[in-house]
């Protein structure tokens, strides 16, 4: 990321994706844009993903330095 963008934040992110998949399944779209969209979109969900991994990592460290000594379990996201 450029010094002149700006920081975008997960849920602006996840937002912009959520315009993103209603703008392409519209079918108003030409193809040129529609890759550029994609393209963008690919950008969007890497920069979610590690965010949410920046944040799992957080929580496990806290989780293990709890002063009851809790251990870590992993979890699952329900689809």
């Amino acid at each position: 990321m450029s010094k002149k963008e700006k920081k975008v934040s997960f849920e602006e992110a996840l937002k912009r994706l959520e315009e993103i998949v209603e703008t392409m399944e519209s079918g108003e779209v030409d193809l040129d844009r529609m890759v550029e969209s994609f393209e963008e979109g690919q950008n969007l969900v890497k920069l979610c993903t590690d965010k949410l991994n920046e944040v799992e990592a957080k929580i496990e460290k806290i989780i293990k330095n709890a002063p009851e000594g809790a251990v870590v379990e992993d979890f699952e996201i329900e689809r």
